[in-house]
């Protein structure tokens, strides 16, 4: 049995690259220059019993170079969605004109940038964590392939690649944190 024994390597690293993508969906969120509609993709809303993103309730749009506005489509849903934004961790202030929220962009001070590099910070460690549990998933493959009677020799072999793919996403998620933190910080 032990010769039959296939990890599927394409799939943990596809994993892998999944939780790389959602880490650069997520610093797009931390403009730095300039309001950006892309600011609210990592913001959901709990509407009508589901987590649902922001622009599934609303239209955004950025009117002006410091201002990101959502017209809430449902009326019911206004203080939902300011909630969300609010509880979001981008550090803005919504302002209620009726069915519309305003979300001005506050000028970045240092203390802002700092705050906005610890939520880069943040963001990169739930992409390490989730690279972690990927990487747990093919080490707990080959354990129950060991009981099912592989050699010691093919274990380590394994457990070396699946290493290997971890260490080289755990360094992509460093250098683009590293990156992210040094655009935040640029004046």
């Amino acid at each position: 049995m032990s010769d039959d024994f296939m990890l599927d390597t394409d799939d943990l690293q596809r994993r892998m690259d999944g939780a790389m993508a959602s880490l650069k969906t997520e610093f797009a969120s931390l403009r730095t220059g300039r309001a950006s509609a892309s600011m609210l993709e990592p913001v959901y809303v709990e509407a009508y019993g589901q987590r649902t993103p922001i622009n599934q309730v609303g239209t955004v749009n950025v009117p002006e170079p410091r201002m990101v506005t959502v017209n809430v489509w449902d009326k019911s849903m206004v203080g939902a969605v300011e909630k969300a934004i609010r509880e979001s961790g981008l550090g803005i202030n919504p302002q209620l004109n009726g069915t519309i929220i305003m979300l001005p962009i506050p000028e970045l001070n240092e203390e802002r940038r700092r705050e906005l590099t610890r939520v880069a910070a943040q963001y990169g460690e739930h992409a390490r964590v989730s690279i972690r549990n990927i990487r747990r998933d093919g080490m707990d493959q080959i354990k129950k392939a060991k009981t099912d009677g592989m050699s010691e020799d093919d274990q380590k072999i394994w457990e070396t690649e699946v290493q290997e793919l971890t260490d080289t996403a755990i360094k992509a998620v460093d250098d683009a944190l590293t990156s992210k933190q040094s655009e935040i910080m640029q004046v």
